[in-house]
């Protein structure tokens, strides 16, 4: 590339990755404002949210777009080309996080007039409290391209799997001593499985982060069919 054509590149990767912090930030804020909607019973709220779910698909599919149409009319290798894959799969990893806060809210209707006790209702707000956490330190690292923020994700996220498991055994507890009928105690279950799938978004997050820094690509087979990252050589100096 020409100075002034590599100059226009890196100011549409900078416009993408600020879009993209953007959006984590948004769902950052957003899933302890879902878990508070499932608390308070807040019918109103979940509504909101619900609706307001098509402004994170459009901006998805822009930057998506943005991010396409750089690969396709500059022809960016190495670092950029690394830079421009993760951003795509990052997208998504955040569209789908917004998606799972909708989940949460439509769950939340379907328990609506149904007391959580206070064991779920404590479990509840540590699983959004460490989902928020994990979406804040994911988002922070990718924007500064801070790989050794990324790589301390995967520990976070050990610890909201350990959540994810006590929220299972408490629902099955309160289940047992009468304190929720079935299909309240079904939607748990369902909940508890969308703030884990928040946090492995948020681990995605961080290994494509990883893998802008300097290539790295998780050795698990099974993260590797999640990530499908390729391996591209280090760009030439300028």
């Amino acid at each position: 590339m020409t100075h002034d054509l590599r100059a226009t590149f890196h100011d549409q990767l900078d416009e993408i990755r600020l879009g993209i912090a953007r959006m984590g930030a948004g769902v950052t804020e957003l899933v302890p404002r879902v878990t508070e909607i499932l608390l308070d019973a807040d019918l109103e709220g979940a509504e909101y949210v619900i609706l307001g779910d098509d402004e994170y698909d459009s901006q998805a599919i822009e930057l998506e777009e943005q991010a396409f149409s750089i690969i396709a009319l500059q022809a960016p290798v190495a670092s950029d080309l690394r830079a421009l894959v993760s951003a795509i799969k990052i997208i998504a990893d955040i569209e789908r996080s917004a998606d799972l806060c909708v989940n949460i809210c439509k769950a939340s209707r379907r328990i609506y007039s149904h007391e959580l006790d206070p064991n779920l209702r404590g479990i509840v707000h540590k699983c959004g409290e460490q989902a928020a956490v994990l979406f804040k330190e994911a988002t922070e690292a990718y924007l500064n391209t801070d790989g050794a923020r990324a790589a301390a994700l995967s520990d976070m996220d050990a610890y909201l799997d350990d959540l994810h498991r006590q929220f299972i055994q408490v629902i099955f507890e309160s289940h047992a001593a009468g304190n929720i009928d079935l299909q309240v105690a079904v939607q748990l279950a369902v909940v508890a499985r969308f703030y884990e799938r928040i946090g492995d978004h948020a681990v995605n997050v961080g290994e494509r982060t990883r893998y802008i820094v300097d290539g790295w690509v998780p050795e698990s087979p099974y993260a590797e069919s999640h990530n499908d990252l390729p391996e591209v050589a280090e760009s030439p100096p300028d």
